[in-house]
């Protein structure tokens, strides 16, 4: 019974993890209308980097920082830094109906990686449940094309694509790290002070062109917000998670990015709950059940 619960809590904190990255970057979107890519980047590693500061010099950290460090860097450059850039870049230069198809390719990516990196098998269950993934999600995005929509941009298109292989990357390397017994809150500071060594040249140099007196104490909530979310709270509950679960499976649970996503479209931007809508959380919902329930099933 302690093993199917703690199986559940990290099913809820992989879900929950995603479900928070969806969120911030439906939000960023205002905080990129007012703030230059990179010097915002800059800001939500700084105020990440203060906030894990008791996490970050823990005892015996030198020594496995050293010995993971390659890991630890190419996680944060494509988690954090190259996902970021390629993400915000790309949808800036696409249609959102091109990026939401392409996002809801992220679980089967996801599935594919660690099927190549990490040899982990993909059995039926998590077969069936990454297609109900691809399938609600793109159902969502098609709901929301125009009649007469036109082919998006190009390299918008593979800016997006490029986020969703970075994402991928990220949770393979994720594995890897929790896997060597590494304290996720341990992962989640020195990445962060990755991904603001990465980001501080170009960041920098954008505020020392930037006017601060245009941001206003609403600015500054959303960004503080936005950084707690990108830089600790969804990294942490994700690692966590994954701890427990093979990353073929937990990449079923990224479709909490999207999904997240458009529910804050509908709560909070006024978005109308379309057919298209619904069908695709209850395919997410679908496959996140194949797997919850694929021991039991075993059994």
């Amino acid at each position: 019974m302690s093993t199917k619960r703690q199986t559940a809590s990290a099913y809820l904190l992989l879900f929950g993890g995603m479900a928070v990255v969806g969120s911030y970057v439906a939000f960023s979107k205002v905080l990129v209308a007012a703030i230059p890519i990179f010097l915002l980047a800059l800001m939500r590693f700084t105020l990440g980097a203060v906030v894990l500061v008791p996490f970050t010099f823990r005892k015996g950290a030198i020594a496995q920082i050293v010995r993971y460090r390659g890991t630890l860097f190419l996680q944060s450059f494509f988690g954090n830094f190259l996902f970021s850039i390629c993400m915000l870049f790309g949808v800036a230069r696409t249609s959102a109906v091109a990026a939401g198809l392409i996002l809801s390719t992220l679980p089967a990516v996801v599935a594919l990686f660690s099927s190549l990196a990490l040899r982990e098998p993909l059995d039926g269950r998590t077969r069936l449940a990454i297609g109900l993934a691809v399938l609600g999600v793109a159902s969502l995005s098609l709901e929301r094309a125009p009649p007469s929509s036109a082919v998006a941009p190009i390299v918008g298109n593979l800016l997006v694509l490029g986020a969703v292989c970075c994402e991928a990357a990220y949770v393979v390397l994720g594995k890897r790290l929790t896997s060597a017994d590494f304290a996720p809150m341990q992962i989640t500071a020195w990445i962060n002070l990755v991904g603001l060594a990465l980001v501080a040249p170009l960041g920098i140099w954008q505020a020392s062109h930037f006017d601060f007196d245009t941001m206003h104490a609403h600015l500054w909530t959303l960004l503080v917000l936005y950084a707690l979310g990108a830089s600790v709270i969804s990294t942490a509950l994700w690692l966590t998670g994954l701890k427990s679960v093979p990353a073929n499976q937990a990449g079923v649970f990224t479709v909490a990015l999207p999904l997240s996503a458009a529910f804050v479209g509908v709560v909070f931007l006024g978005e109308h709950l379309s057919a298209a809508e619904i069908l695709a959380f209850a395919c997410a919902a679908s496959g996140i059940v194949l797997i919850a329930f694929r021991r039991s099933a075993r059994s």
